[in-house]
């Protein structure tokens, strides 16, 4: 059984505007398995959340692990992956059920709310794939 720890974030510069992902990945020992980030175009904070999400599952699902310990500073995208608060947003509402349709190729998957400071490694790649995108334009 192959467990992974994962640190997510997205954010936006404006919300909406300029946005980028980051997934920080780690194995049990603490060891980093991949970093990753991308610009994905003018977006809001909470889709850029759910899009780092699912970043993050279709790598563990390539690296090959059956189980997801997932940390988001964004305590509403986290509230609304373990069913404590209903999806309202029309445009969040596909990604919530990509993050599900996604989640079931797992035997767990885990969505744990973290501040801000205890998820420095994805937030320094998010702003990474922004300030790359804001430079090369």
């Amino acid at each position: 059984m192959k467990r992974l720890i994962v640190h997510t974030d997205g954010g936006a510069r404006g919300n909406p505007g300029p946005a980028g992902i980051g997934v920080y990945i780690t194995d049990e020992s603490g060891q980093v398995v991949m970093e990753h980030s991308r610009y994905i175009g003018e977006t809001t904070n909470n889709q850029a959340e759910y899009t780092a999400v699912i970043d993050a599952l279709e790598h563990c699902k390539t690296l090959g692990a059956d189980e997801a310990e997932f940390f988001l500073d964004s305590e509403l995208v986290v509230r609304q992956l373990n069913h404590q608060y209903k999806v309202r947003d029309a445009g969040l509402a596909p990604l919530f059920l990509r993050v599900w349709n996604l989640s079931t190729g797992f035997k767990a998957v885990r969505f744990t709310h973290v501040r801000r400071e205890a998820n420095k490694q994805a937030d320094r790649l998010v702003n990474e794939a922004v300030d790359r995108h804001l430079k090369d334009g």
